[in-house]
């Protein structure tokens, strides 16, 4: 049974820190691409990061570069996100995600996503 299971969400002050983890078992993890993505109500889910599946090569969209860092440790088949410097506008549902093609065919799986608050 494939599952990703995030942690680490909670409530923070602006300018605190916070680290995700996705822990993902039923799949070959090293295999996969990960992502994280954020959603605020009414909006639509937005990449974050990515990482591709050895871990060499990594992304992040515009508005978290320089504070938020995408890593893996495919030996635990873990997947995290270090946040730093926080802003209230990065208070979202935050998304582990997994994907990869094979044989022109996609596998894709979502954890259940961790609540992160930045406010004072």
């Amino acid at each position: 049974q494939v599952q990703l299971v995030e942690s680490g969400g909670g409530s923070v002050q602006p300018g605190g820190s916070l680290r995700l983890s996705c822990a993902a078992s039923g799949f070959t993890f090293s295999s996969y691409v990960m992502k994280w993505y954020r959603q605020v109500p009414g909006k639509e889910r937005d990449v974050v990061a990515a990482i591709t599946s050895a871990g060499g090569s990594t992304n992040y969209a515009d508005s978290v570069k320089g504070r938020f860092t995408i890593s893996r440790d495919n030996a635990k088949n873990t997947v995290y996100l270090q946040m730093n410097s926080l802003k209230p506008e990065d208070t979202a549902v935050y998304y582990c995600n997994a994907e990869r093609v094979f044989f022109s065919r996609s596998y894709v799986y979502w954890g259940q996503g961790t609540q992160v608050t930045v406010s004072s």
